[in-house]
């Protein structure tokens, strides 16, 4: 049940005329989420429209008592017509589209709105914060757009409004696209609970494979089929695929062209380590936020220090925490670069930043305990290695736990008085 009665929906713009603002969303068993996603927009849509495509859960019922209009659906395939059935039934003059692993952040709505209220406005790409994603921690996400009738969903996965949108600017190029600076969607999706549930990276595979028949040499669909099969292990087609993608992808496609280059980076490190450097680098000078790319400076700092080149690794490392210093991997590799050049007081702040950030990360702990065993601070160590191996056992690593508690204990005693 909800902590509080869900607020009335409320115009976008209070005390004078207003466009109306609708959320579109589709979902399939979706109760555990629903509501925190709901909740986060309910005094800023002016309506909730959820497209429910077969549940068995209580995700009507939440979407219901939030306010929503629900309507009923037979999954029809893929997400794109799904899409399309939630977008016809909206009324407002704009559309915000999320699924039920999203929250939209409060202090995003009043840079929305100003956005919204330009008339030439046609789509307002949000910056999205990837929990869990450690090799993404944010993308930008076509989600805000103005209600027209040639803007529709596209592509059987990983739906999207980008190919409408083109098209339309061509007949009509008086619309422009913006950018919302501030991020404004936290995504949930790649907690390893959700990953795994279901036949989603099944499903997800087919509608790849399908689509590279249809369209063998799309920059696109190469770069996400290419990347799954890097991370699956497939490391010859996922490059092939990488390589074909980059080959077609036009300059002016910076976003896919930043992918293709990001990932066939990550394929490339395992066995030629100044190739992976250079597509990194690559990558990095693509005219994107640097939120966007920081997988690629993290990526490419952690790199750099293999090479052996500390300074160029501290300075792309300390690139990557000021873009963004939310984020506890750059921080932690921060403080990996700084141990190595010598510097502890700089690696104990990174770690310490790191820890802050992302509390259960026992490696960040480990770190920290070492640092401060080198600069002498015996019961700081002590009780970093304690916390270290607290969490390893927590997490089912026993067998890590274990050595780590062995070798520690030939230095100094982990029970010695707190």
């Amino acid at each position: 049940m909800p902590t509080a009665a869900p607020p009335r929906l409320g115009p976008i713009h209070q005390g004078r005329q207003a466009a109306m603002l609708s959320l579109s969303m589709i979902v399939r068993d979706e109760e555990g989420q629903l509501e925190d996603c709901l909740r986060s927009v309910a005094d800023f849509v002016d309506e909730m429209v959820v497209v429910d495509t077969g549940s068995r859960d209580g995700s009507v019922a939440v979407a219901e008592r939030w306010g929503a209009r629900v309507h009923h659906l037979e999954w029809p395939g893929d997400f794109a017509p799904a899409r399309n059935h939630a977008l016809e039934l909206t009324r407002g003059d704009w559309v915000l589209v999320l699924d039920a692993d999203e929250r939209l952040q409060p202090e995003a709505r009043e840079p929305l709105r100003a956005l919204m209220a330009d008339p030439d406005t046609l789509l307002i790409t949000l910056l999205r914060r990837e929990q869990g994603a450690a090799q993404a921690p944010y993308s930008a996400v076509s989600r805000l757009f103005r209600r027209h009738p040639d803007l529709h969903w596209s592509r059987p996965y990983h739906a999207m409004v980008d190919d409408s949108v083109s098209a339309l600017l061509e007949r009509e190029p008086h619309w422009q696209i913006r950018h919302c600076p501030m991020p404004a969607l936290v995504h949930g999706g790649y907690s390893p609970a959700l990953l795994t549930r279901g036949d989603k990276a099944g499903r997800l595979r087919r509608a790849m494979e399908t689509d590279l028949q249809e369209r063998p040499n799309d920059p696109y669909i190469c770069s996400k089929l290419g990347a799954l099969e890097v991370a699956e292990g497939n490391r010859d087609r996922g490059i092939a695929l990488l390589e074909r993608g980059l080959e077609q992808c036009p300059p002016e496609a910076t976003a896919e062209r930043f992918e293709l280059l990001l990932h066939l980076a990550i394929a490339r490190t395992a066995d030629d380590l100044v190739a992976a450097a250079r597509l990194y680098q690559d990558a990095l000078e693509l005219p994107l936020d640097p939120r966007l790319t920081l997988a690629a400076a993290i990526n490419l700092a952690a790199l750099q220090l293999r090479l052996g080149d500390a300074e160029a690794a501290a300075a792309t490392a300390s690139a990557a925490v000021a873009a963004g210093p939310e984020v506890a991997l750059a921080w932690y590799n921060l403080g990996l670069i700084e141990r190595q050049r010598g510097r502890l007081e700089a690696a104990i702040t990174a770690y310490r930043r790191a820890a802050a950030l992302e509390p259960d990360h026992a490696e960040t702990h480990q770190n920290l305990a070492v640092a401060l065993l080198l600069g002498g601070d015996l019961p700081g160590a002590r009780a970093g290695f304690r916390r270290a191996i607290q969490l390893l056992e927590r997490q089912g690593r026993d067998d890590v736990a274990a050595a780590l508690a062995q070798r520690v204990g030939a230095m100094i005693q982990l029970d010695a008085a707190r």
